[in-house]
Parts: C-alpha cells; sequence; structure tokens
C-alpha cells in the first residue's frame, strides 16, 4: 500500500520533539568523538586517552561529569529546528519525487535525504556545529566561546566549514533515510502492519550504523574545518588532500567507534521517537 500525502507540518512537529531528546541523551558521546577527531596525528599530538570508555573516564575525573555536556548549549538549540527541517523537508521532497502508483525507489529515497541534509546543513548545522566544536577544543562553555570565535575571527568564523558540513550532512541523511525509509516498507509490508517502537529502535540503529561507517570521512573533514587549526587547511578538498598525505586513509576514521557509539543509540532513539510521536499528534486532530 503507497503512503498517502501527510500535512508537512505533522513530520515537522514530530521532528523537532524527537531531535531534542536525542540530543540530550547522547551527547557525551558527541563529545568525545569531537575530542579525538580533532586530534591531528602529523605531528604527534596526542590526548591522554583513545577510546570512547577512557575518554569518558578520564573527562569525569579530570573536569568533572558536567564537561561532558561542553557544546551541548548551541547543539541542542539547533538540534529541534534542526530535525524539524530534516523530516519535514524529507516527507515534501519524497511526495514529490513518488510515482503514480505513490512509491519511492531506493534512489529517490537517497535524494530526498539528500536534499533534507543539505538544507539542515546550510541552515543550522553549519553555524552550530562550529561554535560546538570550538567550545569543545576550547573547553569553554557556549557563550564565553560564541565571544571568543566573534572577537577573534568575526561572524565568518561562524560558519566555518559550511562547505564540508553540507557534504556531510547531505550524504549522512541520504544513506540515513534511502536504509530507513526500505527497512520500514519491509518490516511493515508496505505499510499493512504497524511500526512498533520496538522496530523503529532497531530500524534506526541499523540507519545509523550504515550511515556513519559510508560517511565517516566527511564527518572527520567536517570537524577539522571548523576547528581552531582550520586556517592551515586552504579549502575541504586541501584538508581532505593533507589528511591523506599526512595522516594516512586511517585518519578519516577517526572516532568512528565513539560516533558509532553516540549515532547509532541516537538515531535509534530518533526514528523510534519520531514515529511514535507522528503517530501521536497525527490522532490529535491538529494536522
Amino acid at each position: 500500500m503507497a503512503e498517502k500525502k501527510k500535512n508537512p507540518l505533522l513530520p515537522m512537529a514530530a521532528g523537532c520533539i524527537a531531535g531534542g531528546v536525542e540530543a540530550t541523551a547522547v551527547w557525551p558521546m558527541e563529545f568525545i568523538k569531537t575530542q579525538l577527531q580533532l586530534q591531528s596525528k602529523a605531528k604527534g599530538a596526542s590526548l591522554p586517552y583513545n577510546g570512547m570508555i577512557s575518554g569518558l573516564t578520564y573527562t569525569v575525573r579530570t573536569t568533572g561529569f558536567l564537561s561532558l555536556y561542553r557544546g551541548l548549549a548551541p547543539t541542542l538549540l539547533g538540534s529541534i529546528p534542526k530535525a524539524g527541517i530534516r523530516f519535514g523537508l524529507n516527507a515534501v521532497i519524497k511526495d514529490n519525487l513518488r510515482d503514480k502508483d505513490g512509491k519511492l525507489t531506493l534512489g529517490k529515497n537517497f535524494v530526498a535525504g539528500l536534499g533534507a541534509g543539505v538544507a539542515e546543513a546550510l541552515m543550522i548545522v553549519a553555524p552550530v556545529e562550529t561554535v560546538k566544536t570550538k567550545c569543545i577544543e576550547l573547553n569553554q562553555p557556549f557563550v564565553k566561546g560564541f565571544k571568543h570565535i566573534l572577537a577573534t575571527e568575526g561572524m565568518g568564523g561562524v560558519y566555518q566549514g559550511a562547505a564540508a558540513t553540507a557534504l556531510k550532512q547531505g550524504s549522512n541523511q541520504g544513506l540515513r533515510f534511502m536504509w530507513f525509509n526500505k527497512y520500514k516498507e519491509i518490516v511493515t509490508n508496505q505499510g499493512e502492519r504497524p511500526m512498533t517502537p520496538l522496530l523503529g529502535l532497531f530500524g534506526g540503529m541499523s540507519a545509523g550504523c550504515f550511515s556513519t561507517l559510508g560517511n565517516n570521512p566527511f564527518d572527520v573533514v567536517k570537524t577539522r574545518m571548523q576547528g581552531t587549526q582550520a586556517s592551515k587547511y586552504a579549502s575541504t578538498m586541501d584538508c581532505f588532500k593533507q589528511i591523506i598525505s599526512k595522516e594516512g586513509f586511517g585518519a578519516f576514521y577517526a572516532g568512528v567507534v565513539p560516533r558509532l557509539g553516540r549515532v547509532v543509540p541516537g538515531q535509534g532513539i530518533i526514528f523510534m521517537s519520531f514515529e511514535s510521536i507522528q503517530e501521536a499528534l497525527s490522532g490529535t486532530g491538529i494536522f
């Protein structure tokens, strides 16, 4: 059974709520992942930890539990509209790409996710992620970190790495929605059976794993281009080239384990929440 068109405000509202829930739940994993990606092996620089568990333990022991939430404020502020844009725009693009029978191919699902990912990157993710990355690297709270960026780099520093962010976010959401929508089609027999919260959880987790392994190189480049040492890279492409020549291909998978530790449960939470919240909101008669 082909999906019927929904009011785009329904997935947007459900996405906003689900985005806030997901961001708060998995932030410590994102904090450690960013720290691991910011370290460059080119000059032998290293952190006092090399993995997620050791990173969490070291951070709590040396700077306290609350320091794990450095950078959460800008991300949380951005996560609500970001997820709303992502799920809402994805629904709109999908509706416009459906064939006469209301169905979508894998390629069209990827394009819908790609479009939603690029849009959220340019509107929300690029400035929010830049501030987040620099707050973590400088170990400063949001307001102080934001003031530091404005004082040293100007407003342009807030939008640093926008191209790399669009590449990362577009490919990320393209892969993620392509996987999840195919999974949903299979487990619900094309809408004949309901999507239970448990099925939503497993589907989101598997989609998160797939997208992370597929686009981690873009995530590493994005993080480097938004860090305080970004000036040593002439462009996004130059960043790719320098990482390969100075650190090797393996550097593109720096932080992949803690990223999986953050993304896999995070996507399980957000897709499960989204499906449940959307179902609940659709019954209110508002949308």
